[in-house]
C-alpha cells in the first residue's frame, strides 16, 4: 500500500490528520505522494466557502445599510444596533478579502442587493428600495461610510 493510498483512506476517516499528513507532504516537496483527487476537491470546496462567507457578510453589510436608510418606524429605537452591525461585518468582511474575493463581490453585487433587498422586504414590509443597488462595493467596504 502507497502512502497515496493511505492518505485516500485517511481522508475518509480523520479529515484533519489527512490535512495535517497532506501540509507536511507539501513543506517536503514530496509532490508525488500528494492525494490530488481529494486535495482538489478541498481547495474548490474552500473558494466555495469563502465566497459564501464573503456574499453572506456583504448581504448583511446591505441589509442593516437599508434599514438603517429606510426604515424610520424603527431608526430612533434601532440606528444604533444597525450602526454597530454595519461596523462589526465591515470588519469580518474586509479581514477576509482577497483580491478575488474582491472581484468576484464586484461581479455579484447585483445579485447580494436584490437578496438583501428581499430580505428586508419580508422584515419591513417596505417596497420602496431601488431597482439596481445604489452602493459600490468600496462605499460597503469602508468604515466610515453611512447613507
Amino acid at each position: 500500500m502507497t502512502i497515496t493510498t493511505n492518505l485516500k483512506q485517511l481522508y475518509e476517516t480523520d479529515e484533519n490528520l489527512w490535512l495535517e499528513e497532506t501540509i507536511k507532504l507539501l513543506k517536503q516537496k514530496q509532490f508525488n505522494q500528494l492525494d490530488l483527487e481529494n486535495l482538489i476537491e478541498e481547495l474548490i470546496s474552500l473558494g466555495k466557502r469563502d465566497l459564501a462567507k464573503a456574499k453572506g457578510l456583504s448581504r448583511q453589510i446591505i441589509i442593516h445599510i437599508l434599514l438603517l436608510q429606510y426604515w424610520q418606524v424603527e431608526y430612533e429605537r434601532n440606528h444604533r444596533h444597525w450602526i454597530g452591525e454595519i461596523k462589526t461585518f465591515r470588519y469580518d468582511l474586509n479581514n477576509h478579502l482577497t483580491t478575488n474575493l474582491i472581484n468576484k463581490l464586484q461581479d455579484d453585487l447585483e445579485d447580494i442587493y436584490q437578496s438583501a433587498v428581499d430580505l428586508v422586504k419580508i422584515k419591513t414590509d417596505l417596497t420602496i428600495f431601488l431597482e439596481k443597488c445604489p452602493y459600490t462595493l468600496i462605499q460597503l467596504l469602508d468604515d466610515n461610510y453611512l447613507p
